[in-house]
């Protein structure tokens, strides 16, 4: 009886190590669970080195939104890292190539909590679709069950645009995966 107690308990063991080693296709900033908190991409720009100031009380008082000593020009510096001219920004922060495209956009007007906005309307949607308790226990990866309504059909799209007779640029076939 003993012998047979630990070979349960053995091959349990084993097949929990077995299963330890299998590769995850998913990242795991998928995971949408509500209490994680995942990076904001928007924020990954390095800055210049920091300087220490020669004379503390000649400092400038801090201002929302205003320029910073150590990346006084952070949007230019942006626009740059991402490839585009930074001389062509107006005051408005877009391009004057852009400015056409960019009206249009805003024809309606703008929010300006539009992130915050955004964040909570999808921290309440991820609170809605966590996952059922085994999938929760086990941590198991539900976004793209939770936002499948969500998403859009690339080649079916892709198919409507070209009868439609839009020229698009090509696609990679179905089941694709582009190596890591």
């Amino acid at each position: 009886m003993r012998a047979a107690r630990l070979g349960l308990v053995s091959l349990i063991v084993a097949t929990m190590a077995l299963t330890a080693c299998g590769r995850n296709k998913e990242p795991s900033l998928m995971n949408i669970s509500a209490t994680k908190s995942t990076p904001d991409e928007f924020a990954i720009l390095p800055n210049k080195p920091i300087t220490q100031p020669k004379n503390y009380a000649e400092l400038p008082a801090p201002t929302l939104g205003g320029s910073n000593l150590v990346d006084p020009t952070p949007r230019a510096d942006a626009v740059k890292a991402l490839g585009g001219n930074p001389k062509r920004l107006v005051a408005t922060g877009v391009a004057r190539g852009d400015q056409g495209v960019y009206n249009y956009a805003t024809r309606y007007g703008v929010a300006g909590n539009v992130r915050e906005q955004l964040a909570a309307e999808d921290l309440d949607f991820r609170r809605r679709n966590n996952g059922k308790v085994l999938e929760r226990w086990f941590n198991v990866n539900v976004y793209y069950s939770a936002y499948k309504k969500q998403s859009l059909d690339q080649y079916a799209e892709l198919e409507r645009f070209r009868k439609a007779g839009i020229r698009t640029p090509s696609a990679p076939p179905e089941g694709y995966q582009a190596p890591e």
